[in-house]
C-alpha cells in the first residue's frame, strides 16, 4: 500500500470516485482511515525566526497572490517557491509587475510555475478564446498573438517550471500548472485519465513537487460548497509513486496551511483569502539537504 515494488515501477490508474472527490474522500477514509491520524495531521509552521537547522535549505512558499503582492512582508529564505496565480488574468503587464517583484526579492533562487489565471500560458486556452464570438475575458482578447506568444520569457528573475523540472542545491523540484476543470479558466483538464497523463509525466525521484491546485484530503476543503475539490489522481501520484518530501500547492484559497501523511509534507500555500485579500503569510519550510551520493 503506497510502497514500491521490487521490480518495475507503480502505475497509477484512474480512480473508480475519480469524478467526485468528496464522495473518493468519504470512501478512502472510512474504508482505509486514509487521511486519519496519527499518519495525517495538521502542522504548525514554523516562525519566521527559527533558526535554521545546519545542513538544511530554508524554501519560502507562496501562491495565488493575484497582482496583490505590494504589502507581504517576505521572510528570510533560500529559495522562493511560488505555485502559480500570479497575476488576475495573465496580461503581460501583470506578468511585468510580478517579475518586477520578484526581482527585489533577496531569494538565491525562485521557481514559478502557472495557475489557472495566467491564461496567456496555456496556449490551447488562447487558441480557443480568440475562435469565440462572444467574449469572456475582453482584457485578454484584445491581446494580439505577438503580444502573449512569448509572455513565460517576462519572467527573467525566476526558474518558470511547466511539466517540466530543476535541480537547485540538490533538490530536484518539478512544477506543473494543470487542476481538474473548474469554470473553463486556463490550464483545466477533466477529472480522470486527461489529468493523469499529465501527472504521469512527473518523475520517479522528485523532492519536491509544485502543483498549482491540491491533492484529494489535504488542504482542498471548500467550506462554502461543503467539497472536496482536490485530485484523485493526483492524491495516488503522490503517495504512491512519486512521494516528494514536498508537496506544495495553492488554487484553494480556503485551504491555506501545512498538513502530513507522515512522509510528505503538503502545503497550501495561497497568500490570498477566499475574499482576495492577501493576508496569509508565506509559508517558510525547511528540507534537510540531499546527501551528495
Amino acid at each position: 500500500n503506497g510502497g514500491r515494488m521490487a521490480h518495475g515501477k507503480v502505475t497509477i490508474t484512474v480512480d473508480e470516485y475519480s469524478s467526485n472527490p468528496t464522495q473518493a474522500f468519504t470512501h478512502y477514509n472510512i474504508n482505509q482511515s486514509r487521511f486519519q491520524p496519527p499518519h495525517v495531521h495538521m502542522v504548525d509552521p514554523i516562525p519566521y525566526d527559527t533558526p535554521k537547522p545546519a545542513g538544511h535549505t530554508r524554501f519560502v512558499c507562496v501562491s495565488d497572490t493575484h497582482s496583490r503582492t505590494d504589502g507581504i512582508q517576505m521572510p528570510y529564505g533560500d529559495v522562493l517557491l511560488h505555485m502559480g496565480d500570479f497575476t488576475e488574468l495573465g496580461l503581460p503587464s501583470e506578468v511585468k509587475k510580478f517579475n518586477d517583484w520578484l526581482g527585489g526579492l533577496p531569494y538565491e533562487f525562485k521557481v514559478v510555475i502557472a495557475g489557472n489565471h495566467e491564461l496567456t500560458f496555456d496556449k490551447d486556452f488562447m487558441a480557443e478564446l480568440v475562435k469565440q464570438d462572444y467574449y469572456r475575458f475582453p482584457s485578454v482578447s484584445k491581446l494580439k498573438p505577438e503580444d502573449f506568444d512569448n509572455v513565460q520569457s517576462l519572467l527573467t528573475n525566476c526558474v518558470y517550471l511547466q511539466d517540466s523540472d530543476v535541480t537547485i542545491k540538490g533538490f530536484r523540484i518539478y512544477g506543473t500548472p494543470w487542476s481538474p476543470w473548474f469554470n473553463g479558466w486556463g490550464f483545466n483538464l477533466p477529472r480522470g485519465q486527461s489529468l493523469l497523463d499529465k501527472w504521469n509525466l512527473i518523475p520517479e525521484g522528485v523532492d519536491i513537487l509544485m502543483t498549482h491546485g491540491p491533492p484529494l484530503g489535504f488542504r482542498d476543503w471548500v467550506p462554502k460548497e461543503l467539497q472536496r475539490v482536490g485530485c484523485v489522481e493526483l492524491l495516488n501520484t503522490v503517495q504512491k509513486r512519486v512521494r516528494p518530501k514536498l508537496h506544495a500547492f495553492g488554487h484553494i484559497h480556503e485551504g491555506y496551511g501545512i498538513m502530513t501523511d507522515g512522509y510528505t509534507s503538503f502545503v497550501n500555500a495561497s497568500t490570498c483569502t477566499i475574499s482576495y485579500q492577501p493576508t496569509n503569510p508565506p509559508i517558510v519550510f525547511d528540507l534537510p539537504n540531499p546527501s551528495s551520493s
